[in-house]
């Protein structure tokens, strides 16, 4: 008997689904740093074994659209709830869990099995420090895990609930093991070799956009798109030309810096973790250009890969 399926992973931002997500894959598949909106796209990642495939995807955190980029953000996170198999709704331990209800209502009313994972709690107990108040603050955090728990049985009757710490990896391997349950009797969707769904380019654009949400600060950030322009894979080097997007004149300043500064600290970083994601030296030349409308013109974010259909 084999058994395979799709398991989506939703939830609103910075919550810890990226973390989770390479937790349960075992790789580094999705971006995550401690800024919100750091997944932009739907991301698979494969988690195979001799009787079972299960397809991970991550998704961009739930939130009202400003622009059309968050719009086709939000419709990847719809998206994961019309061909779920399993759905995995992340909340955490501060989370008001009333936020975004249109979003919830929808995950209500599912027929499938959906699993509520309340994440961070190891920062339930993060107050106190104090060994002599150990047994205290343990109390007062299984009171307040209580109340948590109670209040999503309440949003999501029908849900099952774990309290995991992806960070910690606790609770990972419970969660495996009864996602491997729910899952139907199916032969493999993929390759049993193959991790992900996307394209070598696309994980070169988003490390080098992990490095720009980490060194820079505000808007910036969120104003960056970067498009591999070439990738030239020999047997002992990969050569690469990337070009980051901007949307004004003045941010492009930025991201380069004085005398080039800041740019070479980014492009350095990205290829250091490049090469460890490939195993192989990496050839990295980065550019900036400004696109003013990048964010707000659908042709630019469907050549961008932000087309959810």
């Amino acid at each position: 008997m084999h058994k395979a399926g799709f398991v989506n992973i939703v939830g609103n931002p910075n919550v810890g689904k990226s973390t989770l997500m390479n937790q349960l894959v075992g790789e580094r598949i999705s971006i995550a740093t401690f800024k919100a909106q750091t997944t932009r796209h739907r991301i698979m990642g494969i988690v195979n074994t001799d009787d079972s495939q299960i397809v991970f995807s991550d998704t961009p955190g739930v939130l009202k659209p400003n622009y059309k980029l968050q719009e086709s953000m939000l419709a990847f996170s719809e998206s994961a709830l019309q061909d779920a198999d399993v759905l995995l709704y992340v909340t955490d331990v501060v989370e008001n869990p009333e936020k975004n209800m249109d979003f919830l209502e929808k995950v209500q009313k599912m027929s499938i099995p959906v699993i509520l994972l309340i994440n961070k709690i190891d920062e339930l107990g993060s107050e106190s420090s104090n060994s002599s108040r150990s047994s205290v603050s343990s109390n007062s955090s299984q009171a307040r895990l209580n109340d948590i728990v109670e209040k999503w049985h309440t949003l999501l009757p029908h849900a099952e609930i774990l309290p995991i710490s992806a960070k910690n990896k606790f609770g990972t391997d419970i969660l495996l093991k009864r996602i491997k349950e729910l899952l139907p009797e199916s032969p493999a969707y993929f390759d049993k070799d193959q991790l992900t769904d996307k394209p070598a380019r696309f994980f070169v654009s988003e490390i080098i956009r992990e490095k720009i949400l980490l060194y820079y600060d505000k808007e910036i950030p969120y104003a960056v798109e970067v498009r591999v322009e070439r990738f030239k894979e020999t047997e002992k080097v990969i050569h690469i030309n990337a070009v980051i997007y901007v949307e004004r004149d003045s941010q492009k300043g930025i991201i380069i810096g004085h005398q080039g500064v800041a740019l070479k600290k980014v492009s350095t970083e990205a290829r250091k973790a490049l090469e460890k994601f490939f195993d192989k030296p990496i050839y990295l030349e980065t550019f900036v250009k400004v696109d003013k409308d990048w964010r707000s013109s659908q042709k630019e974010l469907d050549s961008f890969g932000y087309n959810p259909e």
